[in-house]
């Protein structure tokens, strides 16, 4: 190493913040580029700033690429050497995670970005949209127009109206993509009666009916489906434990259970009246949960309903439970394999991320796609091209 020069003619500056970097990588992965030397006079074309950094470590051999070149062609291939880097670009949505996945795994060292930096690339990513404006949850039609089957494309987002314990319909519905978050409302297995509510007069305005699979509690099925690594499964408080289980067993460890405590409880017919709704949090282990969230949240949501709910959907959560979520981790796409009144897609919509969402029942189908369709503006039309033209909620 002492044979070789560094460049008289480099116009590239190395401060020390930049020459620490470049140590800190040679000590974790040894030098894995040859340096680019002219060989006529020993000349460093490319690779001075390593050059320097090595010396400084007190290294006295390194590899190098000798080049017969003159002294211009050698002016001119370091220039286009540090060009050609400084070109290319990054994918700051790609390059977030992956820089959090590794500071999970504890491997950031010679990478060149601490925690900070990531915190502020993760940050940058949760661009909402200010212009969707929420009607909130819409009665379903009398006569559905979505069938089962039909593929909803509503401007970035899907629904399908399919079951999301079929691997199929997943499928389908995922088309190539892998969502990495995953919100859910599921049917809560715990026999949900409106009858009794309407009569006596406790529900809203309107009335409610039964929830399709209400009396099942066990959704494995559709949790292992599910190919990302971060989840929010919102659960009726009787089925906690069940609830739980099934997500071990489909690799997931539980974070935290949270809370969302209503500013009033729901008359029932119990002992108790329900004053809150508890949701799992839980992340696939060994896997990052890719948080861009603050650390002052609490396990206690004490949100407000959206409004005065007015529709047939029994179990409708307020956006700020969907939303929240979204805002807290950097996936870009996010599923709802019980997709109900869609909540959930009206929350990708406002946080700027792709919804990718499943729906059993067609008529909630229509309502969600009325929902989103009046937040935005937009119409939404199946893969066969049907739309809702012309229709309006009851």
């Amino acid at each position: 190493m002492t044979d070789l020069v560094l460049d008289p003619a480099n116009a590239r500056t190395h401060d020390d913040q930049n020459l620490a970097a470049i140590s800190a990588s040679l000590v974790r992965f040894d030098q894995v580029e040859p340096l680019v030397v002219q060989r006529s006079n020993g000349r460093v074309i490319g690779g001075n700033g390593r050059l320097v950094a090595m010396r400084q470590l007190g290294w006295t051999e390194c590899d190098i690429v000798e080049l017969d070149v003159d002294d211009l062609t050698a002016t001119s291939l370091g220039i286009a050497l540090n060009r050609s880097a400084e070109l290319a670009a990054w994918d700051e949505s790609v390059l977030a995670k992956l820089l959090d996945e590794l500071r999970t795994s504890d491997a950031l060292d010679g990478v060149g970005f601490d925690s900070k930096q990531i915190d502020e690339l993760l940050a940058g990513l949760d661009e909402g949209n200010d212009d969707v404006d929420d009607p909130g949850p819409q009665e379903p039609l009398e006569d559905p127009v979505t069938e089962s089957g039909d593929i909803w494309i509503l401007g970035e987002h899907r629904l399908l109206c399919g079951d999301s314990t079929s691997a199929t319909d997943v499928e389908r519905l995922f088309a190539g993509a892998k969502p990495g978050l995953m919100i859910s409302d599921p049917p809560y297995g715990v026999r949900y009666q409106p009858a009794w509510r309407n009569a006596a007069g406790l529900s809203d305005e309107g009335k409610t009916t039964v929830v399709t699979n209400d009396d099942r509690v066990d959704w494995t099925a559709a949790w292992r489906l599910f190919p990302g690594d971060v989840c929010y499964i919102w659960h009726a408080g009787v089925h906690a434990a069940s609830v739980a289980e099934q997500l071990i067993d489909v690799s997931f460890e539980i974070r935290a259970q949270l809370i969302w405590r209503k500013p009033r409880f729901a008359i029932s017919r119990g002992h108790y009246h329900w004053g809150h709704e508890p949701c799992w949090y839980a992340v696939r282990a060994g896997k990052s949960a890719s948080w861009i969230g603050d650390r002052k949240q609490s396990t206690i949501w004490d949100i407000d309903p959206d409004r005065e709910l007015k529709v047939e959907h029994a179990t409708p959560k307020p956006l700020e439970c969907m939303l929240r979520p979204m805002r807290n981790h950097s996936h870009e796409e996010v599923y709802d394999p019980f997709l109900g009144s869609g909540t959930t897609l009206i929350a990708a919509e406002q946080a700027g991320r792709r919804c990718l969402a499943m729906e059993i029942e067609p008529r909630f189908c229509d309502a969600a796609v009325l929902r989103w369709q009046q937040a935005t503006g937009k119409e939404a039309r199946t893969e066969s091209g049907k739309t809702l033209a012309g229709v309006v909620s009851c």
